[in-house]
């Protein structure tokens, strides 16, 4: 079924200790993208971008099945740029240089054809940008989930909930959920976010797994991929929901049950993203790839146990 995406296309240069690199492809939706479409090939990116944007790779991402009419390529003007450096922990990063260039002005535009899309992915956007999306579309979808961060929890807190009242699910890591909730309980904090409005939220814990909540107090604990080397966890969080969403999309199953699976298909191709620079490891996966690491955390929390 129809996937729209909504975030930035960008460039990135990242540096962490295992090397560091010079301008390469980023950006949320263009991480969400590539990994729904392992699931799906009917899949609309809605971003902006400057004509220093390679064209090859627009083609590239349309052969994969992300359609890109909704892509604003901006004469004269130069794309979306974020400079980072990670510290040894891999957890903590300085942000270096930050450069918003088209996405200043970014207003999206959702394609006619794709206003009644049946699934919807806000990636992290200001809250009133996101809110313009989910009013573009002229039926409800089945599933509108969301991204966001503590930059607008601090400058837009009140747009930001209202936002959260109009979505289905909001996908954030422990840190925002305690900085949204005011609340070290990451239980506690996830029953107060829900009440805001959304019936699912998602609290990601990096290398230590991913919570899933519902408001009606059911719980799935989804443990991460223990890995020997991490080279880059730029876009990992992106791509977890890619694959979540890309999941849900192509079974076009909402149920909790299902969220379950989504979430560790979503936590396999976020373990193959870390493991190069950039988008590199997504551009290169394969089905069969997918399947082995899929099943790797099935075996790393299936055990029988007989209580007496």
């Amino acid at each position: 079924m129809s996937l729209v995406v909504v975030g930035t296309v960008a460039f990135d240069a990242i540096e962490t200790p295992f090397g560091k690199t010079d301008k390469i492809i980023g950006g949320a939706a263009t991480y969400i993208g590539l990994a729904a479409s392992n699931f799906s090939n009917k899949i609309q990116l809605v971003s902006t971008v400057g004509d220093d944007f390679p064209t090859p790779y627009i083609e590239s991402l349309n052969k994969r099945g992300i359609r890109t009419d909704g892509l604003q390529v901006h004469k004269g003007q130069k794309s979306f740029f974020w400079s980072g450096r990670y510290h040894n922990d891999m957890n903590s990063r300085d942000t270096l240089e930050t450069e918003l260039n088209v996405l200043a002005d970014f207003n999206p535009v959702v394609p006619e054809e794709d206003r009644s899309a049946d699934f919807v992915m806000l990636g992290n956007l200001q809250p009133s940008v996101q809110k313009s999306v989910i009013e573009q579309m002229t039926k409800r979808p089945k599933l509108i989930a969301m991204d966001t961060m503590n930059f607008w929890m601090d400058i837009a807190m009140d747009e930001l909930k209202e936002v959260i009242g109009m979505v289905d699910i909001l996908i954030i890591n422990d840190e925002e959920a305690r900085q949204l909730s005011g609340d070290y309980s990451l239980v506690s904090a996830a029953r107060k976010i829900m009440a805001l409005g959304c019936p699912y939220l998602i609290i990601k814990k990096g290398e230590h797994g991913a919570l899933l909540f519902n408001n009606e107090n059911e719980v799935f604990f989804a443990p991460a991929l223990p890995l020997e080397e991490v080279f880059d966890p730029t876009g990992a969080g992106d791509t977890f929901a890619g694959g979540f969403i890309g999941f849900l999309a192509s079974t076009h199953d909402i149920s909790f049950e299902n969220m379950k699976r989504a979430i560790i298909y979503g936590s396999a191709l976020a373990s193959f993203c870390v493991e190069k620079f950039g988008t590199e490891r997504l551009e290169s996966l394969t089905q069969d790839e997918i399947d082995r690491r899929v099943q790797e955390f099935v075996n790393l929390v299936q055990f029988e146990i007989s209580l007496s």
